[in-house]
């Protein structure tokens, strides 16, 4: 396929992920990063449905997502999504991480779990960091050891969505909760899609929100890094959001498997006082990260 053939995909991305946008703060920006940011969430927004939503053949789609990105960092894209990313590659942004991206939706097509927390980590690299890494680039701060710290938070947050969506994906025939944890605590896919919790689930669960909260907890030194207090807000938010997220898969406990636990208002609320505060200068970790 070239870049110049109408591509298999929807013309402007909107769908569930925009539904799942945990804490944009794009509208902070000047307009030329901003405009860069929305460009970068629309890309998101789109992929992510390829390989969640489309009711088409996913895979060529996403073949078709990545042959339009290609053409993107020529200059040469025809779909609008594609287009608007065009002048992030004018500089030094690499295609990588929009590329792990894609194949990170790819991923999801083929692989129904995993084994280990180590193969989990695997799938987040590909999945969640190249978000963190594509906005620290934006602003100029990708040094290694920001990228690391970037790369746990993104983590952290990632799996506790992946928490939040235990029971939903486990319908799906997908479960994010290692195999070797599931062993360890006898538990089976089918008792999480059924929605009857064996002995073992506490247990379960509690391994899952300490592997988040330990990654995302290790992200938040990021936030005191950053010379620019709008971004060091963002990544404070962006970490007391999955903290909170955490927090109210923790207080549904077994009743996630009935009905999908959220953080809500009252986690966007934490998430924007912690962002206030880092304005000023990023202080402690959210309390639930501190245990």
């Amino acid at each position: 396929m070239t870049a110049s053939a109408a591509p298999p995909l929807p013309g402007d991305g909107l769908g569930v992920a925009r539904r799942r946008e945990n804490f944009p703060l794009a509208w902070m920006c000047g307009p030329r990063l901003r405009a860069r940011r929305l460009a970068v969430y629309g890309f998101c927004r789109l992929v992510d449905d390829l390989g969640d939503e489309y009711s088409g053949d996913r895979g060529a789609a996403l073949d078709a997502a990545e042959t339009q990105l290609r053409a993107a960092a020529r200059g040469a894209a025809t779909h609008p999504v594609f287009v608007a990313l065009e002048p992030l590659f004018d500089g030094a942004m690499p295609l990588d991480p929009f590329l792990r991206l894609v194949e990170a939706n790819r991923v999801d097509q083929r692989v129904a779990g995993y084994e280990s927390w180590e193969e989990l980590d695997g799938y987040c690299a590909l999945s969640a960091a190249p978000v963190g890494e594509i906005v620290l680039r934006l602003e100029s701060a990708a040094t290694e050891e920001n990228l690391g710290l970037s790369s746990r938070a993104c983590a952290g947050l990632q799996l506790a969505n992946h928490w939040e969506d235990l029971a939903e994906d486990a319908r799906r025939g997908r479960c994010y909760v290692p195999r070797d944890v599931l062993v360890r605590h006898r538990v089976e896919v089918a008792d999480l899609a059924g929605g009857f919790p064996p002995p073992g689930f506490a247990g379960m669960l509690g391994e899952c929100l300490a592997a988040a909260r330990e990654r995302l907890a290790a992200g938040w030194p990021l936030a005191a890094r950053l010379g620019r207090r709008r971004l060091a807000a963002e990544v404070a938010g962006f970490v007391a959001y999955g903290a909170a997220a955490c927090d109210a898969v923790e207080a549904a406990g077994a009743r996630l498997l009935c009905e999908r636990p959220s953080a809500g208002g009252a986690g966007r609320a934490v998430a924007a006082l912690t962002a206030l505060r880092a304005l000023i200068a990023p202080g402690p970790p959210p309390r639930s990260l501190r245990r």
